[in-house]
Protein backbone atom coordinates (compact mmCIF):
# COMPACT_ATOMS: atom_id res chain seq x y z
CA UNK A 1 0.00 0.00 0.00
CA UNK A 2 1.11 3.56 -0.86
CA UNK A 3 0.22 6.57 0.90
CA UNK A 4 0.87 10.24 0.01
CA UNK A 5 1.43 12.13 3.56
CA UNK A 6 0.44 15.90 2.58
CA UNK A 7 1.75 18.89 4.95
CA UNK A 8 2.60 22.05 4.93
CA UNK A 9 3.03 23.96 8.56
CA UNK A 10 5.08 23.14 10.88
CA UNK A 11 2.65 21.63 13.35
CA UNK A 12 1.90 19.27 10.34
CA UNK A 13 5.12 18.18 9.80
CA UNK A 14 5.81 16.87 13.72
CA UNK A 15 2.30 15.27 13.79
CA UNK A 16 3.78 13.13 11.05
CA UNK A 17 6.82 12.16 12.53
CA UNK A 18 4.26 9.81 14.58
CA UNK A 19 3.01 8.27 11.54
CA UNK A 20 6.63 8.02 9.79
CA UNK A 21 7.78 6.26 12.64
CA UNK A 22 5.37 4.13 12.95
CA UNK A 23 5.47 3.01 9.56
CA UNK A 24 9.67 2.40 9.46
CA UNK A 25 9.72 0.31 12.54
CA UNK A 26 6.06 -1.99 12.67
CA UNK A 27 4.54 -1.72 8.89
CA UNK A 28 7.66 -1.24 6.41
CA UNK A 29 6.75 -4.83 4.65
CA UNK A 30 3.22 -3.32 4.43
CA UNK A 31 3.28 0.44 3.52
CA UNK A 32 5.71 2.54 1.79
CA UNK A 33 4.76 6.04 2.58
CA UNK A 34 5.78 9.80 0.41
CA UNK A 35 5.50 12.69 1.68
CA UNK A 36 4.48 16.07 -0.10
CA UNK A 37 5.47 19.22 1.28
CA UNK A 38 3.65 22.37 0.19
CA UNK A 39 5.85 25.13 1.21
CA UNK A 40 3.17 26.56 3.41
CA UNK A 41 5.63 27.34 6.22
CA UNK A 42 8.82 27.84 3.88
CA UNK A 43 10.90 29.50 6.41
CA UNK A 44 13.89 27.11 7.12
CA UNK A 45 13.27 27.55 10.77
CA UNK A 46 10.12 27.13 10.85
CA UNK A 47 10.42 23.51 8.86
CA UNK A 48 13.41 22.39 7.17
CA UNK A 49 15.03 22.13 10.95
CA UNK A 50 12.08 20.10 11.76
CA UNK A 51 13.07 17.41 9.14
CA UNK A 52 16.91 16.94 10.49
CA UNK A 53 15.33 17.47 14.60
CA UNK A 54 12.78 14.84 14.14
CA UNK A 55 14.54 12.48 12.18
CA UNK A 56 11.33 12.21 9.64
CA UNK A 57 11.92 11.08 5.75
CA UNK A 58 13.19 14.07 3.81
CA UNK A 59 10.34 14.91 1.22
CA UNK A 60 9.28 13.16 -1.80
CA UNK A 61 8.03 16.62 -3.81
CA UNK A 62 8.27 20.32 -2.59
CA UNK A 63 5.50 22.73 -4.05
CA UNK A 64 7.34 25.34 -2.89
CA UNK A 65 3.98 27.09 -2.68
CA UNK A 66 5.01 29.91 0.06
CA UNK A 67 2.75 32.74 1.35
CA UNK A 68 -0.22 34.56 -0.32
CA UNK A 69 -4.07 34.91 -0.06
CA UNK A 70 -5.67 31.85 1.18
CA UNK A 71 -7.30 31.55 -2.61
CA UNK A 72 -4.09 31.96 -4.12
CA UNK A 73 -2.12 29.74 -2.01
CA UNK A 74 -4.43 26.92 -1.96
CA UNK A 75 -5.40 26.99 -5.70
CA UNK A 76 -1.94 26.66 -5.88
CA UNK A 77 -1.31 23.67 -3.64
CA UNK A 78 -4.55 21.80 -5.32
CA UNK A 79 -2.55 22.37 -8.81
CA UNK A 80 0.63 20.69 -7.17
CA UNK A 81 -1.12 17.85 -5.62
CA UNK A 82 -3.01 16.89 -8.00
CA UNK A 83 0.25 16.76 -10.44
CA UNK A 84 1.47 14.83 -8.06
CA UNK A 85 -1.41 11.68 -7.73
CA UNK A 86 -1.82 11.81 -11.46
CA UNK A 87 1.79 11.01 -11.72
CA UNK A 88 2.26 8.27 -9.49
CA UNK A 89 -0.18 5.64 -8.09
CA UNK A 90 -1.36 6.64 -4.50
CA UNK A 91 -3.17 4.29 -2.23
CA UNK A 92 -4.38 7.31 -0.23
CA UNK A 93 -3.59 10.43 1.22
CA UNK A 94 -2.77 11.50 4.88
CA UNK A 95 -3.89 15.15 5.69
CA UNK A 96 -3.30 16.70 9.43
CA UNK A 97 -5.03 19.12 11.21
CA UNK A 98 -6.72 22.34 9.34
CA UNK A 99 -4.80 24.59 7.31
CA UNK A 100 -5.05 25.08 3.78
CA UNK A 101 -2.43 22.10 3.06
CA UNK A 102 -4.78 20.33 4.48
CA UNK A 103 -8.45 21.64 2.43
CA UNK A 104 -5.91 21.45 -0.59
CA UNK A 105 -5.07 17.78 -0.37
CA UNK A 106 -8.61 16.78 0.58
CA UNK A 107 -10.28 18.70 -2.53
CA UNK A 108 -7.27 17.51 -4.86
CA UNK A 109 -7.51 13.74 -3.80
CA UNK A 110 -11.67 13.12 -3.42
CA UNK A 111 -11.46 14.85 -7.28
CA UNK A 112 -9.28 12.05 -8.36
CA UNK A 113 -11.19 9.42 -6.05
CA UNK A 114 -8.59 8.60 -3.78
CA UNK A 115 -8.73 8.16 -0.53
CA UNK A 116 -8.47 10.48 2.16
CA UNK A 117 -7.36 9.68 5.67
CA UNK A 118 -8.11 12.88 7.96
CA UNK A 119 -5.63 13.28 11.63
CA UNK A 120 -7.61 15.20 13.84
CA UNK A 121 -10.86 15.05 12.56
CA UNK A 122 -13.96 15.96 14.52
CA UNK A 123 -12.20 19.22 16.02
CA UNK A 124 -14.80 22.22 16.58
CA UNK A 125 -14.59 25.69 17.49
CA UNK A 126 -17.66 26.45 16.22
CA UNK A 127 -16.14 30.24 14.96
CA UNK A 128 -16.89 30.21 11.01
CA UNK A 129 -14.54 33.37 11.06
CA UNK A 130 -11.23 30.67 11.64
CA UNK A 131 -9.83 29.93 8.16
CA UNK A 132 -9.41 26.60 10.35
CA UNK A 133 -12.76 25.94 11.06
CA UNK A 134 -13.71 25.89 7.60
CA UNK A 135 -10.43 24.29 6.87
CA UNK A 136 -11.16 20.97 9.30
CA UNK A 137 -14.88 20.96 8.39
CA UNK A 138 -14.58 20.56 4.34
CA UNK A 139 -11.76 18.17 5.16
CA UNK A 140 -14.05 16.02 7.42
CA UNK A 141 -16.91 15.90 4.46
CA UNK A 142 -14.83 14.92 1.91
CA UNK A 143 -12.82 12.10 3.84
CA UNK A 144 -13.28 8.60 3.82
CA UNK A 145 -11.91 7.73 7.29
CA UNK A 146 -12.06 10.80 10.04
CA UNK A 147 -9.59 9.92 12.52
CA UNK A 148 -11.05 11.69 15.54
CA UNK A 149 -8.32 12.70 18.65
CA UNK A 150 -10.75 12.21 21.32
CA UNK A 151 -14.76 11.36 22.34
CA UNK A 152 -15.47 15.35 22.16
CA UNK A 153 -14.63 14.82 18.85
CA UNK A 154 -16.34 12.03 17.75
CA UNK A 155 -19.12 13.22 19.26
CA UNK A 156 -19.00 16.43 17.00
CA UNK A 157 -18.92 14.10 14.12
CA UNK A 158 -22.31 12.35 15.48
CA UNK A 159 -23.79 15.66 16.06
CA UNK A 160 -23.40 16.39 12.52
CA UNK A 161 -24.40 13.10 11.16
CA UNK A 162 -21.21 11.39 9.98
CA UNK A 163 -22.55 8.29 12.03
CA UNK A 164 -25.44 7.66 9.68
CA UNK A 165 -24.09 9.31 6.51
CA UNK A 166 -25.38 7.35 3.06
CA UNK A 167 -22.18 9.17 1.87
CA UNK A 168 -20.65 6.71 -0.55
CA UNK A 169 -17.26 6.84 -2.35
CA UNK A 170 -16.33 5.52 -5.98
CA UNK A 171 -14.93 2.22 -4.20
CA UNK A 172 -17.98 1.69 -2.78
CA UNK A 173 -16.97 2.34 0.67
CA UNK A 174 -18.73 4.22 3.39
CA UNK A 175 -16.94 7.23 5.51
CA UNK A 176 -16.00 6.13 8.35
CA UNK A 177 -14.91 7.52 11.82
CA UNK A 178 -12.66 6.22 14.17
CA UNK A 179 -11.26 7.17 18.34
CA UNK A 180 -7.81 6.89 17.24
CA UNK A 181 -6.25 8.76 19.95
CA UNK A 182 -3.76 11.70 19.66
CA UNK A 183 -0.92 11.19 17.27
CA UNK A 184 0.64 14.40 19.28
CA UNK A 185 0.25 12.23 22.77
CA UNK A 186 2.39 9.87 20.97
CA UNK A 187 4.77 12.31 20.06
CA UNK A 188 5.01 13.95 23.61
CA UNK A 189 6.14 10.54 25.02
CA UNK A 190 8.09 9.77 22.32
CA UNK A 191 10.39 12.90 22.46
CA UNK A 192 10.29 13.87 25.98
CA UNK A 193 13.33 11.98 26.58
CA UNK A 194 15.14 12.97 23.55
CA UNK A 195 14.39 16.71 24.36
CA UNK A 196 16.14 16.18 27.63
CA UNK A 197 19.07 14.67 26.62
CA UNK A 198 19.61 16.39 23.27
CA UNK A 199 18.17 20.48 24.57
CA UNK A 200 20.43 22.70 26.39
CA UNK A 201 17.71 25.58 26.09
CA UNK A 202 17.15 26.27 29.54
CA UNK A 203 20.64 26.26 30.28
CA UNK A 204 21.53 29.29 27.25
CA UNK A 205 18.30 30.80 28.67
CA UNK A 206 19.51 30.70 32.37
CA UNK A 207 15.94 29.16 33.75
CA UNK A 208 15.22 26.85 36.26
CA UNK A 209 12.45 24.07 36.57
CA UNK A 210 8.79 25.27 37.59
CA UNK A 211 10.63 29.08 37.82
CA UNK A 212 9.16 30.40 34.31
CA UNK A 213 6.14 31.34 32.31
CA UNK A 214 5.74 29.91 28.66
CA UNK A 215 3.73 32.20 25.81
CA UNK A 216 3.35 31.59 21.77
CA UNK A 217 1.20 34.10 19.86
CA UNK A 218 1.27 33.81 16.06
CA UNK A 219 -2.46 33.30 15.17
CA UNK A 220 -3.40 36.20 12.36
CA UNK A 221 -6.34 37.70 14.70
CA UNK A 222 -3.78 38.31 17.56
CA UNK A 223 -0.65 39.36 15.30
CA UNK A 224 -3.09 41.32 12.80
CA UNK A 225 -4.69 43.48 15.65
CA UNK A 226 -2.24 45.65 17.23
CA UNK A 227 -4.90 46.53 20.24
CA UNK A 228 -4.99 42.52 20.89
CA UNK A 229 -1.34 42.05 20.40
CA UNK A 230 -0.37 44.98 22.89
CA UNK A 231 -3.20 43.51 25.32
CA UNK A 232 -1.41 40.34 25.65
CA UNK A 233 1.81 41.91 25.45
CA UNK A 234 1.00 43.84 28.16
CA UNK A 235 -0.17 40.98 30.29
CA UNK A 236 3.07 39.04 29.93
CA UNK A 237 4.89 42.29 30.39
CA UNK A 238 2.75 42.98 34.02
CA UNK A 239 2.70 39.34 35.56
CA UNK A 240 6.27 38.81 34.87
CA UNK A 241 7.37 42.18 36.64
CA UNK A 242 4.47 41.36 39.22
CA UNK A 243 5.51 38.10 39.92
CA UNK A 244 9.19 38.43 39.70
CA UNK A 245 9.15 35.68 36.76
CA UNK A 246 10.51 35.35 33.55
CA UNK A 247 8.09 34.86 30.92
CA UNK A 248 9.62 33.28 27.76
CA UNK A 249 8.16 34.14 24.65
CA UNK A 250 9.55 32.64 21.03
CA UNK A 251 8.97 34.85 18.48
CA UNK A 252 7.51 33.69 15.89
CA UNK A 253 7.87 35.34 12.52
CA UNK A 254 4.47 36.60 12.04
CA UNK A 255 3.94 38.19 14.91
CA UNK A 256 7.46 39.80 14.52
CA UNK A 257 6.70 41.03 11.18
CA UNK A 258 3.11 42.41 12.79
CA UNK A 259 4.88 44.39 15.52
CA UNK A 260 7.44 45.97 12.78
CA UNK A 261 4.59 46.89 10.55
CA UNK A 262 2.29 47.84 13.25
CA UNK A 263 4.87 50.08 15.00
CA UNK A 264 4.28 48.69 18.65
CA UNK A 265 6.59 48.39 21.48
CA UNK A 266 8.45 45.27 20.95
CA UNK A 267 8.89 43.42 24.20
CA UNK A 268 12.55 43.64 24.48
CA UNK A 269 11.84 47.54 24.99
CA UNK A 270 9.23 47.08 27.75
CA UNK A 271 10.24 48.24 31.42
CA UNK A 272 9.81 44.52 31.95
CA UNK A 273 13.37 42.78 31.89
CA UNK A 274 11.89 39.45 32.78
CA UNK A 275 9.80 39.24 29.49
CA UNK A 276 12.41 37.33 27.65
CA UNK A 277 11.89 37.11 23.81
CA UNK A 278 13.94 34.05 21.84
CA UNK A 279 13.99 33.01 17.97
CA UNK A 280 11.70 29.99 16.99
CA UNK A 281 12.53 27.20 19.17
CA UNK A 282 12.77 23.65 17.63
CA UNK A 283 10.69 21.10 18.45
CA UNK A 284 12.55 19.68 21.04
CA UNK A 285 13.28 23.09 22.89
CA UNK A 286 9.65 23.69 22.66
CA UNK A 287 9.58 20.19 24.19
CA UNK A 288 11.74 21.26 26.78
CA UNK A 289 10.59 24.30 27.95
CA UNK A 290 6.75 23.15 27.93
CA UNK A 291 7.87 20.30 29.94
CA UNK A 292 9.12 22.76 32.67
CA UNK A 293 6.87 25.79 32.80
CA UNK A 294 5.45 26.71 35.70
CA UNK A 295 2.52 27.68 33.14
CA UNK A 296 1.49 28.06 29.92
CA UNK A 297 0.09 30.90 27.45
CA UNK A 298 -0.85 30.27 24.35
CA UNK A 299 -2.99 30.54 21.05
CA UNK A 300 -1.75 27.63 19.01
CA UNK A 301 -3.93 24.18 19.77
CA UNK A 302 -0.89 22.23 19.61
CA UNK A 303 0.46 24.04 22.54
CA UNK A 304 -2.14 23.67 24.52
CA UNK A 305 -2.37 20.27 23.98
CA UNK A 306 1.49 19.65 24.70
CA UNK A 307 1.02 21.59 28.36
CA UNK A 308 -2.07 19.21 29.18
CA UNK A 309 0.42 15.93 28.38
CA UNK A 310 2.80 17.76 30.71
CA UNK A 311 0.43 18.41 33.43
CA UNK A 312 0.73 22.40 32.90
CA UNK A 313 -1.97 24.58 33.25
CA UNK A 314 -2.53 26.93 29.93
CA UNK A 315 -4.22 30.05 29.58
CA UNK A 316 -5.92 30.17 26.19
CA UNK A 317 -5.20 33.28 24.22
CA UNK A 318 -8.12 32.81 22.32
CA UNK A 319 -12.19 33.76 22.34
CA UNK A 320 -12.82 29.47 22.07
CA UNK A 321 -10.74 26.33 21.50
CA UNK A 322 -11.06 22.86 19.75
CA UNK A 323 -9.50 21.40 22.76
CA UNK A 324 -12.87 21.63 24.81
CA UNK A 325 -11.81 18.98 27.20
CA UNK A 326 -9.15 20.63 28.53
CA UNK A 327 -11.77 23.84 29.64
CA UNK A 328 -14.06 21.58 30.71
CA UNK A 329 -11.63 19.59 33.38
CA UNK A 330 -10.14 22.97 34.57
CA UNK A 331 -6.51 22.67 33.34
CA UNK A 332 -7.40 26.04 31.39
CA UNK A 333 -8.89 29.27 30.72
CA UNK A 334 -10.07 30.64 27.82
CA UNK A 335 -8.97 34.49 28.20
CA UNK A 336 -8.87 35.39 24.85
CA UNK A 337 -6.65 38.66 24.34
CA UNK A 338 -8.45 40.83 26.71
CA UNK A 339 -5.66 42.06 29.77
CA UNK A 340 -7.81 41.54 32.53
CA UNK A 341 -9.06 38.12 31.77
CA UNK A 342 -5.33 37.31 31.33
CA UNK A 343 -4.36 38.32 34.66
CA UNK A 344 -7.28 36.60 36.31
CA UNK A 345 -6.84 33.63 34.47
CA UNK A 346 -3.42 33.72 35.56
CA UNK A 347 -3.99 34.06 39.56
CA UNK A 348 -6.53 31.23 39.42
CA UNK A 349 -4.10 29.17 37.79
CA UNK A 350 -1.12 29.88 39.04
CA UNK A 351 -2.66 29.54 42.96
CA UNK A 352 -4.48 26.41 42.66
CA UNK A 353 -4.30 22.71 41.97
CA UNK A 354 -4.94 21.24 38.51
CA UNK A 355 -6.03 17.55 37.64
CA UNK A 356 -5.30 16.25 34.23
CA UNK A 357 -7.00 13.20 33.56
CA UNK A 358 -5.98 11.08 30.43
CA UNK A 359 -8.25 12.22 27.71
CA UNK A 360 -5.82 11.48 24.54
CA UNK A 361 -5.28 7.80 23.91
CA UNK A 362 -3.21 5.32 24.97
CA UNK A 363 0.05 6.77 22.85
CA UNK A 364 -0.47 4.40 20.30
CA UNK A 365 -2.50 6.65 17.97
CA UNK A 366 -0.38 5.99 14.76
CA UNK A 367 -0.08 2.57 14.93
CA UNK A 368 -4.39 2.41 15.54
CA UNK A 369 -4.46 4.84 12.45
CA UNK A 370 -2.17 2.52 10.42
CA UNK A 371 -3.68 -0.53 11.40
CA UNK A 372 -7.56 0.72 10.60
CA UNK A 373 -6.28 2.18 7.16
CA UNK A 374 -4.63 -1.66 6.11
CA UNK A 375 -7.94 -3.30 7.26
CA UNK A 376 -10.42 -0.94 5.63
Amino acid sequence: MKLLTVIGARPQIIKAAAISRAVKDLYSDRIEEKILHTGQHYDTGMSQVFFDELGIPQPDYNLGVGSGKHGEQTAKMIVGIEQTLLAEHFDGVILYGDTNSTLAGAVAASKLHIPVYHIEAGLRSFNMAMPEEVNRIVCDQLSTICFAPTQTAVDNLRAEGFMNSAATYPDGRHRKVCNCGDVMYDNSLHFATVAQQRSNIMQQLGIVPGGYVLATVHRDNNTDNPDRLQAILKALTDISRQDNIPVILPLHPRTKKALENANCNHPQETSSSLLRIIPPASFLDITLLEQNAKLVMTDSGGVQKEAFFFEKPCIILRPETEWVEIVQHGAGIIADADYHRIIDAYRRLADHPVRFPHLFGDGHAAEHILQTIIEA
